[in-house]
C-alpha cells in the first residue's frame, strides 16, 4: 500500500513538473467525457419533460381506426359504435370521433385560415389546455347539432384583439357554404407544455365543435374512420383494448377480419422514447470517438515520458527497483492522468448540460432538467480509467523492460 502511494505522489509531481503537456494530454479525455455527460443528461431530461407533460395530458387515450381492409369494405366507425363502447366496456370514462374540416372567416383584423377539431364533448379530454371563460360544448349541443364552438385565448386575440369573446359569432365559410358559430368557451395553454402543444405565426386559427355542427354544411356525421377513447387510470389498458375490438368486431360482424386497429397514447410515448434514446446513444458514441484519441494521447505523452526519464530508469533499476515497480510507477501517471481528465470533463460536461436545459427551456417555455444519473457518472469515471490503464500500459511495460546497463548508457 505505501508504495502504491509513493508511485502516485511520484505520478503527481511529474503532471505539476509538465503542467502544460499533461493538460494538452488530458485534453481528449476532457471532451469525450464532457460531451458524453452532457448529451446524455439533456437526451434523458428531454425524456424527461416529454414523459411528465404526457402524464399531465392523460396516458389513458386509446386511438382506434379502420383498416385498408376495412376502408374497402366501407366498413366505418358509427357514432352507435362510439355510444355502445362509453356505455358498455369497463374503464372508458369517454370516446370522441376524430373528425375535423377547414373553412375561412373574416374579422376586423382580417381574413384567417380555419381548422376545425370536431367530436363529442368528450374531445375536451384529449387537450392540452384549461378553461379560462365560459365552458365547454355539452352533450346536448352534439345531439342537437348546436354550431357552437371553443377557442383559444392566444386565437381570441388574433380575431377580435381580446380573448373576452364569450358569447360572440364568428362567421365562417366550409366548402362554400356560409354560416355561424356562437363562442361558449375560452381555453389557455397549460404551463410547461411546448412538447405537446405549439404555434408558430401565421398558423390557421383553431376551432372545437361538435360533429354534428357540420350536418349545416353538408357533411355527412355517421361514420369515422378513427376514434379516440379514453381510459380511467384505473382501467387495465391491455384489457380495455381487447374490449373495444370485440365490441367493434362483434357489431360489424367482422371477427377475424382485421378491420379495426388500435394504438394507444403509451405506446406512441414508448416509440416517441425509443427514438429518443437511440438518437441520444448515437451521438453519445460518436462523442466517445474522442475518448479514443485521447487515450492515445496519453499513450503518446507517457512513451515521450519514458525516453525522457530513460536514466532515472536506469538509476532505480539498478539499486533493485523491481520490474512490477516500474510498471506500476507509470501505469499509476497514465491512470491519474485520466482520471483528472475524467474529473473535469465530468464537471464541464454537467455545467453544459446545465447551460444547454436553460437554453432549451428559455427557448421552449418548457422547464428541462438534465437528467443526471449516477451510472451515467460511474461509467464515464471507470471508463475514463479503463482508457488510462489500456493506454498506458505499453509504455509501462516498454519503461519496465528497459535494462539497467541499456537505460543508464542512454543521455
Amino acid at each position: 500500500m505505501g508504495n502504491i502511494l509513493e508511485y502516485i505522489k511520484m505520478a503527481f509531481k511529474n503532471i505539476k513538473a509538465n503542467k502544460g503537456r499533461s493538460f494538452l494530454t488530458m485534453l481528449g479525455i476532457i471532451i469525450g467525457i464532457s460531451s458524453v455527460i452532457m448529451v446524455m443528461a439533456v437526451g434523458d431530461g428531454t425524456a424527461n419533460a416529454m414523459n411528465s407533460e404526457v402524464e399531465d395530458l392523460g396516458t389513458g387515450q386509446i386511438s382506434v381506426y379502420c383498416s385498408d381492409d376495412a376502408a374497402n369494405a366501407e366498413e366505418w366507425i358509427t357514432p352507435e359504435d362510439i355510444t355502445a363502447i362509453k356505455e358498455n366496456i369497463t374503464g372508458v370514462e369517454g370516446a370522441t370521433p376524430n373528425d375535423g374540416a377547414s373553412g375561412t372567416t373574416v374579422t376586423g383584423k382580417g381574413e384567417f385560415s380555419l381548422t376545425f377539431s370536431a367530436g363529442t364533448e368528450d374531445l375536451q379530454k384529449a387537450l392540452n389546455f384549461t378553461l379560462k371563460r365560459g365552458s365547454y360544448f355539452t352533450a346536448v349541443d352534439v345531439e342537437e347539432g348546436n354550431r357552437v364552438c371553443v377557442i383559444s385565448d392566444s386565437d381570441a386575440k388574433r380575431l377580435f384583439g381580446s380573448d373576452d369573446v364569450v358569447g360572440m359569432d364568428i362567421d365562417v365559410e366550409i366548402g362554400g357554404i356560409s354560416g355561424s358559430y356562437r363562442i361558449v368557451g375560452v381555453t389557455q395553454q397549460k404551463e410547461n407544455t411546448s412538447f405537446i402543444s405549439y404555434t408558430y405565426e401565421g398558423m390557421p386559427v383553431s376551432l372545437d365543435v361538435p360533429y354534428t355542427s357540420f350536418d349545416y354544411y353538408g357533411w355527412q356525421s355517421d361514420s369515422f374512420y378513427s376514434i379516440t377513447v379514453f381510459a380511467n387510470d384505473q382501467a387495465k389498458g391491455e384489457d380495455v383494448v381487447r374490449d373495444i375490438i370485440h365490441m367493434l368486431e362483434t357489431r360489424h360482424q367482422c371477427a377475424g377480419e382485421e378491420y379495426f386497429q388500435v394504438q394507444s397514447f403509451q405506446d406512441m410515448l414508448s416509440e416517441m422514447n425509443n427514438m429518443l434514446a437511440i438518437v441520444t446513444t448515437f451521438i453519445s458514441c460518436v462523442a466517445a470517438i474522442s475518448l479514443i484519441v485521447g487515450g492515445i494521447g496519453v499513450m503518446n505523452i507517457m512513451l515521450v515520458s519514458v525516453t525522457e526519464r530513460t536514466r532515472e530508469i536506469g538509476i532505480r533499476k539498478s539499486l533493485g527497483a523491481k520490474t512490477s515497480s516500474i510498471l506500476l510507477q507509470f501505469l499509476a501517471e497514465a491512470a491519474i492522468l485520466t482520471i483528472l481528465g475524467g474529473i473535469i470533463g465530468i464537471i464541464l460536461g454537467l455545467l453544459g448540460a446545465m447551460g444547454a436545459c436553460s437554453l432549451m427551456s428559455a427557448s421552449m417555455g418548457s422547464v428541462i432538467h438534465p437528467g443526471v444519473k449516477a451510472s451515467t457518472i460511474l461509467g464515464a469515471t471507470l471508463f475514463s480509467c479503463g482508457i488510462g490503464v489500456f493506454f498506458g500500459i505499453y509504455p509501462a511495460r516498454k519503461a519496465a523492460k528497459l535494462s539497467p546497463i541499456e537505460a543508464l548508457r542512454r543521455n
